[in-house]
């Protein structure tokens, strides 16, 4: 714990490494301002996590982290990223997901990892896309087909043979 002084009093915060709570407390004399500080904030990701969640985003060129799997999903959102992912064409080779509900750490760390509350949550070559809502909206704008196609991970088309035809 460390204390220093302030100009409206004395402030004592206390912060850990690792998985922690922060928490700073201010005197009476402390502007309001300053006391909306005082929520308490908990941090879930450790560097092992971290470490996890940054190997698995390279793993794959589309990486989901979702509830369930995406043949069988435990949760509508899930769904229909699947189903999206799906209707884009998606190459399977290129594509891994990542069940949160069998992990804890996981399922907690990787919303403070990308700093989105929800799950499931998208990554396309590293970078984070976003939930299942951003997903929707990309998909019926047509930046989402824009998006795979430029990052090349859609289903190579069949390429007709002069002979076949």
């Amino acid at each position: 714990m460390s204390l220093a002084r302030s100009l409206f009093g004395t402030t004592r915060t206390r912060a850990y490494v690792g998985a922690t709570t922060v928490r700073a407390t201010f005197s009476n004399r402390t502007p309001l301002s300053f006391r909306i500080l005082q929520a308490q904030q908990t941090r879930y990701l450790t560097e092992h996590a971290r470490s996890a969640i940054d190997n698995a985003i390279k793993s794959s060129s589309v990486v989901l982290f979702m509830k369930g799997t995406p043949e069988f999903p435990q949760c509508g959102f899930s769904r229909a990223t699947i189903q999206i992912l799906g209707l884009q064409g998606v190459d399977p080779e290129k594509f891994s997901a990542f069940n949160v509900l069998e992990d804890n750490e996981l399922r907690q760390g990787i919303k403070e990892y990308s700093n989105w509350p929800t799950i499931p949550q998208l990554y396309v070559n590293g970078e984070f896309i976003g939930g299942c809502d951003i997903l929707i909206a990309m998909h019926q704008s047509g930046e989402l087909a824009e998006l795979l196609e430029k990052a090349n991970v859609l289903v190579p088309e069949p390429v007709e043979n002069a002979e076949t035809k």
